[in-house]
């Protein structure tokens, strides 16, 4: 268990994050692309939500887990891929492998993340995980690099597909920065040519699960489930790529009600807090990714810093299951939520009010 007395909410581990990355790294992290109208809009969607709390229940026994291909989950929380992750914290994508393993949630590791599919598989052998792919190669490629991670007993496969052309992240242009993952590119033909028909040839091929991490409309989301897809990813990649998206917590409905139950649906975007998850639930989320909070908490303090968040997202969790008046997530729905006014702010972030401006 991570210690307990060095971080007591969520905001703490913003300051120690800030103090021990470079300015483009933190910059990378909590940036976005363009005018970030996408970012914003991803808060914004879930500050917008109220909740209906329920009084007079049971509430002795609360369950905050859920399970993932048979595997018991302490949380429905998928750390997301950062591709990066070595620019945060020295071990990259090693350490929130081995923090999911030790907290019992989900990681989720990026192509482009060093120290790579098989450090990663070892750092956390014998504990599910998945593997997230950017298109940098032809079929044969792909083909690979899906073979060599599931050899190394990866759970599933992701493709992410709104990277075809790199967002204009501007805190990074205009300080001529770009993060390791990106210093030694290649082009992305590839995945700009990469199309429902290689879906569906993957699809035909391997008999695995497999996620598409991109989706922001119903449209594409009943294409995915006719292609065999297992799992829909809700994602606007965090704001970084294409901007004035709306929210993932706003189309999040609309493809939750498209798919009636034929995927299960991951969403990502903004979640920063246990009440963030707790609404993705009640909208009919089945997981939610969190990149940005593992970045600070990584930053901060490594991989004891994650393990660390994720105690106390679970906190947060179950004290708002418990005071909305109900035990488990089956029991949640959307009338659980209601459009609201989001509050007035004018500080560094919504999602964290007591954190100083100037960051």
């Amino acid at each position: 268990m991570a210690e307990k007395t060095t971080f007591e909410v969520m905001h703490e581990f913003v300051e120690p994050a800030r103090k021990k990355i470079s300015h483009g790294s933190w910059d990378y992290l909590m940036g976005a692309a363009e005018t970030e109208t996408t970012h914003r809009r991803n808060r914004l969607a879930l500050d917008s939500l109220g909740f209906r709390p329920r009084v007079l229940r049971d509430v002795v026994n609360v369950d905050c887990g859920t399970e993932f291909l048979g595997h018991k989950l302490r949380l429905p929380v998928i750390l997301a891929p950062i591709g990066s992750m070595q620019d945060f914290v020295e071990d990259g994508g090693a350490a929130p492998a081995r923090a999911a393993a030790r907290f019992g949630c989900l990681h989720m590791l990026s192509s482009v993340c060093a120290p790579g599919v098989e450090a990663v598989a070892k750092a956390a052998k014998g504990y599910p995980k998945i593997f997230q792919i950017y298109v940098r190669g032809n079929d044969q490629w792909v083909d690979d690099l899906v073979t060599q991670a599931l050899d190394l007993d990866y759970s599933a496969i992701c493709f992410t597909v709104d990277l075809d052309y790199y967002g204009r992240r501007e805190r990074d242009k205009a300080k001529r920065y770009k993060p390791t993952a990106r210093r030694h590119q290649v082009p992305h033909e590839d995945q700009r040519r990469f199309s429902w028909h290689n879906i569906e040839r993957i699809r035909g091929k391997f008999d695995c699960p497999l996620i598409i991490k991109g989706i922001a409309t119903p449209e594409d989301a009943l294409i995915a489930a006719d292609s065999g897809i297992d799992m829909v990813y809700v994602s606007n990649h965090g704001g970084r790529q294409l901007d004035h998206c709306l929210g993932s917590a706003a189309v999040l409905p609309q493809i939750v009600e498209a798919l009636d139950g034929r995927c299960k649906t991951i969403v990502d975007g903004a979640f920063m807090r246990g009440t963030d998850v707790v609404k993705a639930m009640a909208l009919g989320a089945d997981f939610v990714g969190i990149g940005r909070l593992q970045g600070l908490a990584a930053a901060a303090a490594g991989e004891d810093g994650i393990v660390r968040m994720l105690e106390l997202l679970e906190q947060e969790i179950e004290g708002t299951l418990g005071m909305l008046g109900v035990t488990s997530y089956g029991e949640l729905d959307s009338g659980y939520v209601s459009a609201a006014p989001p509050p007035y702010f004018g500080g560094w972030h919504p999602a964290f009010p007591l954190v100083d401006e100037g960051y």
